[in-house]
């Protein structure tokens, strides 16, 4: 297949529109030569030379009836044809201007309409050449009849006028033309995006696990995803109202253009199946449509299982680790006690050992107990600052503590929301490990609420030295300690227990990079004290 020259690619999508301009000029040069041949030199057309008139008016048509065949060829390119054609009608118009009285026979206005089209066809600043030509064409044809045809001077001025309206007429319509050119390529460019984003959604809903419907507002269905059929047992995206294809589906959606929310969050499927639903909006409210996820229960359920027997295998390698030191302790403390029969001090030695150990294996046993009631929690709301109160002084009595060593600050009069039980639990995790670091003066122990962003914060902070920078990453990692008799299990158990309550746990260097901070960040609550 022959490739076109570069330089007609910009004009390709014209020739249809060149071909229709010809048509025009065919039909002009028609209407002289009838009128010529009707009512002969009686009219104002050929009023100064009828015999010039009709020759112009046939040499005319006889070449716009041959541009035909060059038009239909493609030969010569684009350019140079309308070139020719608009050169054609100037050379044309003009005689028979002249022939017909100058510029009082208002001839030359029929060029406006040649600069038009080849303004609107035209790319380039090449219309204004065109009215160029057709200016001075016009001026010469004037200054032919001041010479020679006793023509009236002061009508230059309307000739200038008319030279005027060609330039006007020209720059306006290759104007019009380009802005034209630029919506229609831009509309191009958003059908061929529009085409590509249509095809990725198509991609995507058919390879999304979840199932998709888009209903319009009426209900009816528009499009649906494999994994709906699937889920909805049906062999094929369905058409028509969703109320006669899936009625239970239909009433939770009626249920949620009206209220905004679905009665449940799961549903009972009428093949059997359970899937969680939530329903989008297509635009800002339900009156243009919506999209329906559907969230295979079944999948929920299996991919959750296999994260947790995943972190109960890491989860036991750890225990089976930390269990095999003091029990090779223990085993060892045994067989010296089977040698050493008649030394009372070693043997008491050796029992110590055994005992340490075994209470070492006791604080992991409980501590894994532990990580299994986190999922038991019963939250409440309370005020925070009573609540620390009544800790300090009993953490104070348990650790045997001096006055003013845990000190308590913030903000009184602040509700959380969390189960005292585990706050209780995460509170005693944090200030033993601030004691056993820090150094046990006034104000070493420090627990302070605040609150930001409409969320209440309790920091837990120490005077001790602080956590290194190779240590904080590893922090909440399960069985990571730096202290020798520590389990590693104490900090993992308290992040556990404020998820588990809608909470955060952070660790912050305080500043001067002396002592540690660990911030509790609580749920937000809203204004009428329940959860956000």
């Amino acid at each position: 297949m022959a490739v076109k020259p570069v330089a007609e690619f910009p004009y390709a999508n014209f020739w249809r529109s060149l071909t229709y301009f010809n048509l025009y000029r065919l039909a002009l040069a028609g209407i002289f030569i009838f009128l010529a041949v009707v009512f002969g030199s009686s009219l104002s057309l050929g009023a100064r030379n009828w015999t010039i008139f009709f020759a112009a008016s046939v040499i005319y048509a006889v070449v716009v009836a041959l541009s035909f065949v060059l038009l239909r060829l493609r030969w010569p390119r684009f350019v140079i044809q309308l070139a020719a054609l608009v050169g054609g009608d100037i050379a044309a118009l003009t005689v028979i201007s002249y022939a017909s009285g100058g510029i009082l026979s208002n001839i030359g206005l029929l060029l406006l309409v040649s600069l038009a089209a080849a303004g609107m066809v035209s790319r380039g600043k090449i219309t204004l050449f065109f009215a160029a030509l057709a200016s001075i064409a016009a001026l010469l044809e004037h200054s032919y009849e001041v010479l020679y045809d006793h023509g009236v001077a002061a009508q230059y001025i309307q000739v200038g006028l008319l030279c005027v309206s060609y330039f006007a007429v020209a720059w306006l319509a290759h104007t019009m033309a380009r802005y034209a050119l630029e919506s229609q390529q831009l509309a191009q460019r958003r059908g061929h995006d529009l085409a590509s984003l249509s095809e990725a959604n198509r991609l995507v809903m058919r390879d999304m696990q979840d199932g998709v419907l888009v209903v319009d507002e009426q209900g009816a269905i528009m499009q649906m995803n494999p994994s709906a059929a699937r889920l909805l047992r049906h062999g094929a995206a369905p058409e028509g109202p969703l109320a006669e294809n899936f009625p239970l589906l239909f009433g939770q959606y009626a249920l949620w253009k009206m209220s905004g929310t679905a009665s449940r969050d799961t549903l009972q499927l009428d093949a059997g199946m359970q899937a969680r639903l939530r329903f989008v909006a297509v635009e800002r409210d339900a009156a243009h449509g919506a999209v329906i996820f559907l969230e295979d229960m079944q999948r929920v359920r299996a991919e959750a299982q296999q994260i947790k027997l995943a972190a109960m295998g890491r989860l036991t390698a750890s225990i089976a680790h930390e269990v095999r030191n003091p029990l090779s302790a223990i085993s060892y403390a045994a067989e010296l006690m089977q040698e050493e029969r008649d030394d009372a001090k070693q043997r008491q030695r050796l029992l110590q050992i055994v005992l340490d150990n075994t209470q070492r294996i006791n604080r992991i046993v409980q501590d894994v107990m532990q990580l299994n009631r986190r999922d038991r929690a019963q939250p409440e709301i309370f005020e925070l600052d009573a609540m620390l109160r009544t800790f300090v002084e009993e953490f104070g009595q348990a650790e045997r503590l001096e006055p003013g060593v845990m000190v308590l600050a913030g903000m009184p009069g602040v509700k959380v929301d969390f189960d005292r039980g585990h706050l209780r639990q995460v509170l005693w995790n944090l200030c033993r490990n601030a004691l056993r670091y820090g150094r046990r003066l006034h104000g070493s122990l420090m627990l302070v609420i605040s609150a930001a962003d409409g969320r209440t914060m309790l920091d837990v902070q120490d005077d001790g030295p602080g956590i290194t920078a190779e240590h904080r990453s590893r922090l909440f990692e399960p069985f990571f300690t730096t202290a020798a008799d520590g389990t590693g299990l104490g900090l993992y158990i308290a992040k556990e227990l404020c998820e588990t309550n809608g909470a955060l746990l952070e660790y912050h260097a305080r500043e001067g990079g002396a002592g540690a901070r660990f911030r509790i960040t609580f749920g937000e609550l809203q204004e009428n004290g329940e959860r956000a």
